[in-house]
């Protein structure tokens, strides 16, 4: 049984979602992994990660719409020291997922044909994140 661990930096441009899909197979291919699963983690609390469609454009914007709906930035929030997207951002984060397990199989990522990991930003502004990579397998 192998290990293979790394920390992946994103910079986000905002609120919405960034196709980081190429950088983690590229790290995996250079990780010499066969066969495992692989963990993808996000290291913050107002951002997130989700595997959804890549193929059109109109899927992406229709989450971000939709999630800036549930958690608008009106609410009735107790917390607000970080800026009036902070608590949405956090609410936006509970619904979704910071952690990704990803089947590999020859050194492949076994998503979908339509599938892509999205870094899932829900700050207002941008902001560079981390997403630590685990890979465990042959």
């Amino acid at each position: 049984m192998i290990q293979h661990r790394t920390s992946l930096s994103f910079r986000s441009n905002g609120p919405g979602l960034t196709d980081i899909t190429a950088d983690v197979s590229h790290w995996l291919s250079q990780a010499s992994s066969t066969d495992g699963t692989l963990t993808v983690f996000i290291q913050h609390t107002s951002a997130s990660l989700v595997i959804q469609e890549n193929a059109d454009p109109d899927v992406l914007t229709d989450l971000r719409d939709f999630f800036a709906r549930v958690a608008p930035h009106a609410g009735a929030y107790r917390h607000s020291t970080e800026g009036p997207d902070d608590m949405p951002a956090h609410i936006k984060s509970a619904l979704t997922q910071t952690s990704l397990s990803i089947p590999v199989s020859n050194g492949r990522m076994m998503l979908g044909t339509w599938q892509g990991i999205y870094l899932f930003e829900h700050r207002d502004h941008p902001h560079t994140r981390s997403v630590v990579l685990h890979f465990i397998g042959d």
